[in-house]
């Protein structure tokens, strides 16, 4: 007892930094995901802040607190959604803390954290590589970094996050440097140029599009190099680093790829291949739209909008004069987003294939998934439907709130909902009418939408117990 009780003066006595440094550090070993959450909340709380300061706003004035939240979030969240005038709001200066948030929100906040670390210490210790392979991974948070693909495996998360950092890097600069010369054409400046050049490929890469030049996208509606090198920068955001560094790994031998890359590469070209199909064939009449100009312009158009509702945000037509059925459309690609570990939302396109691959075996009498010549445990399953629900449930409460506060309609609530959730940043022009409390609200939903509903469901979870019985079985009527 008394051994104890010196060991509590002992403790007392430290200083206020250590203690307060052992106490992050029980935080962050304890409960990976939650300390997911805080950092992105703080993040939020700091850009927030920033944004708030008069030399942010290109007037000089202070900009109101909803609106400097709701950049913030949307920023960190890598959404797009704006209240105000990105172009004309912020100062130059404004211009870039946006960009540096979209940034530190579209690689991960874990994976920021062991980047800088790897610099400092040019080694990993196990703590952070448990951290980062839960950012890979979100099933990781609760199996102590043990995951199926060989990019969640402690032993390359070295790998991995050297392989985040530049690609990171290399696309964002390549792509700038593939959109400086049309840029050029239009007769803006060489320094004015670099820099919209790479505005536009930062916001394609990080999935956010968010515009910063006055003129927008009108210069480029219907420049087909222009908007393919954005679909690139899109797409390469939105696949996953996983499969980038699989890819860069393995680019010529697709037979050592993961069952993970295999299905995310699948899914995504059946989804733009569906999407692309499906705005042909709804849209090839809207003259408002893309209809009524050829089919090549109608097909590109259509394969651009299929890219950019994954989550990329660009649009080079107002999207509130989308049909009722394309609307639709649109909302289920949002919803899906992207791959995992990506700079995309949505539930990711590995989760609804997971879904469909079990609804076939289910239909077919097969005892077990399969894929690619490979078997799916169970618990995944488990996660994908967890993850749907999450969603949907997120979507749900969002729009019921948000029609009560509004009373807009259905289409457009659930569509500027599904946008914060999936962060695709379309929007029908709804989100700028918002009011405050409009405003906090999408704002909760885009921060749901990012952290994840896997890291969310983990970091509010209990700790796992280890149950030592087996209840009596019983199947209950489903269908």
């Amino acid at each position: 007892m008394g051994l104890i009780q010196r060991q509590d003066a002992r403790f007392t006595r430290l200083p206020l930094l250590v203690r307060l440094r052992d106490g992050l550090s029980f935080f962050v070993s304890s409960s990976p995901a939650r300390f997911a959450v805080a950092i992105f909340f703080g993040l939020i709380v700091v850009f927030t802040t920033l944004l708030s300061l008069p030399v942010m706003s290109a007037d000089g004035q202070q900009t109101g607190f909803a609106d400097a939240l709701f950049t913030a979030t949307s920023a960190i969240c890598v959404t797009g959604l704006s209240t105000v005038n990105m172009a004309t709001q912020w100062s130059e200066l404004g211009h870039v803390v946006i960009v540096i948030a979209t940034q530190l929100g579209a690689v991960g906040v874990l994976t920021l954290a062991s980047l800088m670390g790897l610099v400092v210490s040019r080694k990993l210790g196990l703590r952070q590589r448990l951290l980062a392979a839960g950012d890979v991974n979100p099933m990781a948070l609760n199996k102590g970094g043990a995951g199926d693909s060989p990019a969640s495996r402690l032993g390359e998360v070295g790998g991995l996050l050297a392989t985040v950092a530049l690609s990171a890097l290399v696309i964002e600069v390549g792509v700038a440097i593939l959109l400086l010369p049309r840029i050029l054409l239009e007769g803006v400046p060489i320094l004015e140029a670099l820099v919209e050049a790479f505005y536009f490929s930062a916001m394609a890469f990080t999935n956010t599009g968010f515009i910063f030049s006055e003129s927008g996208l009108t210069p480029f509606l219907d420049d087909v190099w222009f908007l393919s090198m954005l679909m690139i920068g899109v797409v390469l955001g939105a696949i996953g680093f996983p499969v980038i560094y699989a890819l860069s790994r393995n680019l010529r031998r697709p037979h050592r790829w993961s069952l993970h890359v295999k299905l995310t590469i699948t899914a995504t070209v059946i989804l733009l291949v569906l999407g692309t199909l499906a705005f042909v064939v709804l849209e090839w009449s809207n003259t408002s739209t893309i209809g009524g100009r050829g089919p090549f312009h109608l097909a590109f158009q259509a394969l651009f909008m299929s890219v950019m509702t994954r989550s990329g945000g660009f649009s080079t037509f107002d999207t509130g004069d989308l049909n009722h059925a394309s609307l639709l459309v649109t909302d289920m690609l949002m919803f899906i987003g992207g791959g995992s570990a990506s700079t995309a939302g949505g539930i990711k396109v590995t989760t609804i294939a997971i879904l469909f691959i079990a609804a076939f075996a289910e239909a077919r009498g097969n005892a077990s998934m399969e894929a690619f010549e490979r078997k799916i445990p169970g618990d995944v399953l488990r996660l994908a439907v967890s993850v749907v629900l999450w969603g949907a449930t997120t979507v749900a409460l969002s729009s019921i709130i948000l029609l009560q506060l509004t009373g807009g309609d259905l289409d457009e609530v659930l569509f500027e909902v599904i946008s914060a959730f999936g962060t695709a940043g379309l929007s029908t022009g709804f989100t700028a009418t918002l009011d405050d409390p409009g405003k906090y609200v999408l704002a909760a939903t885009m921060f749901m939408g990012r952290i994840g509903t896997v890291t969310l469901a983990a970091a509010l979870a209990a700790s796992q117990r280890r149950q030592l019985f087996t209840r009596a079985e019983e199947r209950p009527i489903v269908g």
